[in-house]
């Protein structure tokens, strides 16, 4: 084997395993297995697709060796590879942030429509919670919750949250976050609260992203 022989096809390698993400259904469903392992039926309802079709996505990436498969009783339960997969992605998002304008002119437009343009950064959260203030909402379903969710957060699934609004104190500020900075929950949430008269923001990004910095996590099940 040559050189130029050697390099294309380790190049090649690379380029499939790119291409194997290069899907929007895919890379939903890598964010959605950042927050908690899942069956096919589950990936399909979250995402509106069939199960063939989830199913069948979930194969490309399973192929690449970016998700793994494991059999619980009569189902089977997928995951991700490694922490570095979601790593790729969210690096890949934040090159799209930066160099996408039409990606920001999309965020700003929809989260201007429901009011809800402030948010809080990971850095800004972590000293709000140091002064004991805030009350910080986890919007993602409750598995979710139970899997992995910030300190002190309390989980109020967002169809959940217009039933518990009279039990809330109005004195306090409202954090609430939810799969990323990409997941809809939270800015569904903050427009919900402020409508109700709290003072509530988002977290900018999600608990995947605040996994990826290291940051201390608790674990409910």
């Amino acid at each position: 084997m040559d050189k130029r022989e050697f390099k294309n096809k380790v190049y090649n390698l690379f380029s499939e395993m790119v291409k194997s993400l290069a899907n929007p259904h895919r890379l939903e469903i890598i964010d959605l297995l950042a927050q908690s392992d899942r069956t096919v039926e589950e990936i399909a309802f979250e995402t509106e697709m069939s199960v063939a079709n989830a199913s069948q996505h979930l194969q490309v990436l399973k192929s690449s060796n970016l998700v793994e498969a494991r059999r619980e009783g009569n189902y089977i339960r997928y995951s991700l590879a490694d922490k570095t997969i979601y790593k790729s992605w969210y690096n890949l998002r934040e090159i799209g942030f930066d160099r996408l304008a039409e990606i920001e002119k999309l965020i700003k437009d929809y989260r201007g429509k429901k009011n809800v343009l402030e948010a809080v950064s990971i850095s800004e959260l972590m000293q709000r919670m140091k002064t004991k203030k805030i009350i910080l909402l986890d919007i993602r379903p409750v598995e979710e919750y139970n899997a992995g969710h910030l300190p002190d957060a309390i989980s109020v699934p967002i169809e959940k949250l217009p039933a518990v609004l009279k039990k809330l104190p109005k004195n306090k500020e409202y954090v609430a976050y939810c799969r990323g900075s990409l997941c809809v929950f939270a800015d569904d949430a903050v427009q919900l609260l402020k409508k109700n008269g709290f003072n509530a923001k988002r977290l900018e990004e999600g608990f995947p992203d605040w996994k990826l910095k290291g940051l201390p996590i608790h674990i409910s099940q």
